[in-house]
């Protein structure tokens, strides 16, 4: 059986009817936690305005150059409290307000790296469900941080959830779902889902000023997805790859009573697990990675489709992270950031309905990269314009992130798609977690511009590198390695 054949054998479904509205709607919103906790080190990791507590006593010149032996007064204007307030994060301690967001940032690449892996070898399903307990727990633990040591290590701990879920829910959804709707999924809906869950952060961050407050605000709806477990199905697809033909029937069965349509006695005719697996056999499960490294691409178009993700990554963290620089009011620029990413998608969905991936990828690199590069050339009386062209570039990098997702995931086969997404993923979380350098004050005060232009040049770079990925508009899903060989073609 191919995979144009499972498309075929469960057309009688249709591509809209009640079971894939729900499964469309409840991944969508189970993506809405990682929009407002991705970010909440925006807020979490502010420095208030702050000065020495001075002693009401005589002052003299050896107490002054003692520095602040009896601490730091903190203005409460924007926050009652952070991070950086409750552990004195400032002056020679202030290195650690940006290793935090680099900190959860490893813990999101640890996260790529690992739940790939798990989500190929048990289902996507457990390792969505169990990422995102993961993510819950240990956001809510966060509260009880007795020192930064022990909040940065529950951060990593809550990054590896973050991105984990996120990944297997994205690639359940697209081997769920079929055609438009699969489409419509994989670029508006689930990415929608991130961007208001993003743009619901600088709300709560407002109503509540303090870091614990935040933290409790953004742990507790993870207890609202337990019931999903009981609507949110298996993939039918990994189910038939790992050779679970009734399993597979079963739900697809379910799914024509939610729907109202009338299932054929057998759904898979002459389904054989074996068909189109030749390299599998000897990629065992424990080295998926290195199948994926190794056995299913040469190592120069890997190259041209990790350098993307790795250069799209680096601008949408290092641009989303710098929001505080746009707006004298933090809530406000963070705001601002999150809504310029709604049209973002909506293009990101205009173009995988209507236009070739490859062109797609690259005239969205160009922009971005242009737009930054231009900004050195800005002069400081027109910050509004210095604003615009950073929002255009952080339209460019959320586009080519969100882009990037749904082509990934449409080149590799089932076997390995989950694995692949979060290996390609796990890479450019090195370029996420490199990203603090854009508000690092020795940047800030000697290169100002030096972050826009090695994203820039890397934007540039990787356009080029695209040139050589194969198109996959209007082509089935793979299902095995040998059909994703068989359509492999670098150069146009």
């Amino acid at each position: 059986m191919t995979m144009q054949d499972y498309e075929d054998s469960v057309a009688f479904l249709g591509q809209w009817g009640r079971f894939q509205q729900v499964v469309f709607f409840l991944l969508c919103s189970s993506i809405l936690p990682n929009g407002f906790g991705g970010f909440s080190v925006v807020f979490l990791t502010d420095a208030p305005r702050h000065h020495c507590l001075v002693p009401e006593v005589n002052l003299t010149q050896d107490w002054s150059n003692e520095g602040c032996v009896d601490g730091w007064s903190y203005s409460r204007d924007v926050y009652q409290s952070t991070i950086v307030s409750e552990f004195d994060l400032v002056c020679r301690e202030q290195w650690k307000q940006p290793f935090t967001s680099t900190v959860f940032l490893l813990g999101v690449l640890v996260g790529s790296f690992f739940s790939g892996q798990l989500s190929d070898r048990f289902g996507r399903k457990p390792v969505f469900f169990g990422t995102m307990a993961l993510q819950t727990i240990f956001s809510f633990f966060q509260l009880f941080s007795t020192s930064w040591i022990v909040f940065a290590i529950l951060a990593f701990i809550n990054g590896i959830g973050q991105i984990s879920n996120y990944v297997a829910a994205f690639v359940l959804g697209n081997e769920i779902l079929t055609g438009d709707v699969r489409v419509l999924f994989s670029s508006l809906g689930v990415c929608l889902g991130f961007s208001i869950g993003y743009m619901m952060l600088p709300l709560f961050a407002y109503f509540l000023r303090g870091w614990k407050s935040l933290l409790l605000a953004i742990s507790l709806p993870g207890l609202l997805y337990i019931p999903l477990w009981w609507f949110i199905p298996e993939s039918p697809r990994w189910l038939l790859s790992q050779g679970r033909v009734e399993e597979a029937e079963s739900i697809v069965r379910k799914a024509a009573k939610w729907n109202k349509v009338q299932a054929p006695l057998v759904i898979f005719e002459d389904y054989d697990i074996h068909v189109g697996l030749p390299k599998l056999k000897s990629c065992k499960t424990r080295h998926r990675t290195h199948c994926v490294l190794k056995e299913t691409f040469p190592l120069k178009p890997l190259c041209c489709l990790y350098l993307p993700r790795f250069t799209l990554s680096l601008g949408y963290y290092g641009l989303s992270l710098n929001t505080s620089q746009l707006h004298a009011n933090p809530y406000i620029s963070c705001f601002l950031s999150a809504a310029v990413e709604v049209p973002a998608n909506i293009s990101v969905w205009l173009a995988l309905r209507y236009f070739p991936r490859r062109l797609s990828v690259i005239s969205i690199l160009l922009v971005g990269g242009l737009s930054l590069y231009f900004l050195q050339l800005v002069p400081e009386s027109l910050s509004e314009l210095a604003v615009a062209l950073e929002m255009v570039g952080k339209f460019a990098m959320t586009a080519g992130t969100s882009l990037n997702f749904a082509y990934t995931a449409e080149l590799y086969p089932t076997v390995l798609r989950n694995t692949a997404t979060g290996t390609c993923s796990a890479f450019s979380r090195v370029g996420s977690s490199l990203c603090t350098m854009a508000s690092s004050p020795f940047t800030g005060a000697y290169f100002k511009f030096l972050p826009y232009i090695v994203m820039g040049t890397l934007a540039v770079v990787s356009a080029f590198a695209v040139l050589f990925l194969p198109e996959s508009l209007g082509r089935p899903l793979p299902q095995t390695i040998q059909q994703m060989h068989e359509r492999e073609r670098w150069v146009p």
